[in-house]
């Protein structure tokens, strides 16, 4: 049994203007052939998942094709066009396949097709025909579209987020598809779409306002001849007809108990719609919470998510901070120029800056410092714990921490990254309990972290393109009506 790998993943953020290039996949993520096995085999992430559950069962796993780029633009077509054809030419090149396991983000845009997974599955479905089972993996945030369901045999979504379970996701997609190619099973797929769209800061998958709908889907699973399910919870910065959640329901043979029990899972969903609304906590509000608060904080910079595809140099939290003088406080910036500043005046020195807000116009306005060098890195790090993302191995580049003289520590990096693992600060020396405020430019992804450090979480809704309050971002193409934006959606 000889099953194909291929990956291609990119949250693709639409209120950003500046496209997402091949260089950001090659910085990020970007192999073809056996360098998968070696870059992913162990790692937390659904094509390590895929890479085990075949080899657990002797199967040939076959690793063709792996891209992934950090959340950003929409990726310009020549590029996205670039990378397909070397998907498309790896499986051509591959001989004689059993099936092939397929990894899309499900959130994916490109500068001319605004639904990218589905027409990258639908172009691999045409080249290896209908016969040939496709099974894959989704991430939660995807917006689903009926292009994507329509292209495979099966798709199975992350059940957590921040996403801890992406190679337990990858192992189940893998035994399923071992079991089709044995003619065991044969997976029969629906999908159904909810007119809602479900607010970031409503989505960890730990609080109580979800569980209620993952038991739901749990206790599905105990049904004779359901094989999966799924619920997508939907990116709600990608600005495309496919906006929004949806769910998916995977049974052996059976469309139709698949067709009524993805109905079911929705109409839970629709059900629970007021409880998915948001709250919504202004940066004044939660720096008065931290001012009364027993114990570490971690501030969550929605707006400024870089899981989401932000900037990563967005001022308004931080900036509130050092206006305020609030000591022991710490955040990171992406901020290129500022790290070459401190390098040039090299460990030790003293300096005046102007910091963040350098990408664009919609994160804040740049601030002063006078600030102190306390040490230069390379920016390199590596993290051994499953983590959302299931990424090991970090780059930064180089890298400045530095302190002000109103006690702000501020990591400036020459690379967008994000703060999905406490060894960015640990690799640097910085030390994450020496803080009474850490801010993490993140909504949900950070929490898996921090949450080893930290005793309190407030999620900001601060300004940029990752703005929680879908009320302030300016939609053009989105699915219409889609409840809270249209209050009067209907669903039956």
């Amino acid at each position: 049994m000889r099953i194909g790998v291929v990956a291609l993943l990119h949250e693709s953020n639409t209120f950003l203007t500046q496209l997402t290039s091949v260089d950001s996949f090659r910085e990020n993520l970007l192999l073809t052939g056996e360098p998968i096995r070696a870059a992913l085999a162990e790692a937390h992430h659904e094509v390590g998942g895929f890479l085990a559950g075949l080899t657990e069962v002797g199967a040939e796993a076959v690793p063709l094709f792996a891209a992934r780029a950090l959340p950003s633009g929409p990726i310009a077509g020549e590029a996205f066009a670039e990378l397909v054809d070397q998907l498309l030419s790896t499986v051509r090149r591959a001989g004689t396949l059993d099936g092939i396991l397929v990894a899309p983000h499900g959130a994916t845009v490109s500068e001319v097709y605004a639904d990218a997974d589905g027409y990258w599955l639908n172009e691999l479905r045409k080249l290896v025909g209908t016969e040939l089972p496709i099974i894959g993996t989704l991430d939660p945030h995807a917006n689903l579209s009926q292009l994507m369901v329509d292209s495979c045999d099966a798709l199975v979504a992350y059940r957590s987020n921040p996403h801890l379970d992406q190679r337990d996701r990858g192992i189940e997609a893998a035994q399923m598809m071992v079991r089709t190619v044995r003619g065991e099973i044969r997976p029969a797929m629906a999908a159904f779409f909810p007119p809602l769209a479900i607010s970031i800061e409503r989505q960890c998958t730990d609080e109580t306002h979800l569980r209620p709908l993952y038991a739901s889907a749990d206790a599905q699973l105990s049904v004779d001849s359901v094989l999966s399910n799924s619920i997508l919870l939907g990116f709600p910065y990608s600005d495309v007809d496919e906006m929004g959640s949806a769910v998916i329901a995977v049974t052996d043979g059976d469309e139709a108990l698949a067709l009524s029990l993805a109905r079911d899972l929705a109409l839970n969903m629709w059900d629970m719609r007021a409880d998915l609304h948001g709250e919504f906590v202004s940066v004044e509000q939660a720096l008065n919470q931290c001012a009364t608060a027993s114990g570490r904080v971690c501030l969550l910079d929605m707006g400024d998510n870089v899981g989401g595809g932000s900037a990563a140099d967005g001022t308004e939290l931080l900036s509130a901070i050092h206006a305020q003088g609030i000591e022991q406080a710490f955040g990171c910036l992406f901020d290129p120029e500022a790290v070459a500043a401190c390098e040039r005046a090299r460990q030790g020195s003293r300096l005046s800056l102007t910091v963040g807000a350098k990408t664009d116009d919609i994160h804040g306005v740049p601030f002063k410092i006078d600030a102190h060098v306390i040490s230069l890195h390379d920016g390199k790090f590596r993290e051994p714990q499953p983590r959302h993302g299931g990424i090991s191995e970090f780059d930064q580049g180089r890298t400045a921490v530095c302190r002000t003289e109103s006690g702000l520590t501020l990591m400036l990096t020459s690379r967008r990254m994000v703060p999905f693992s406490l060894q960015q600060l640990i690799s640097c020396n910085v030390d994450p309990c020496s803080f009474r405020i850490l801010v993490a430019k993140g909504v949900n992804a950070p929490i898996a972290a921090y949450r080893e450090v930290c005793d309190i979480f407030i999620r900001v809704n601060s300004i940029g393109s990752t703005c929680a309050d879908m009320s302030r971002l300016h939609y053009r193409h989105r699915r219409r009506p889609l409840f809270p934006l249209e209050t009067d959606a209907i669903f039956s």
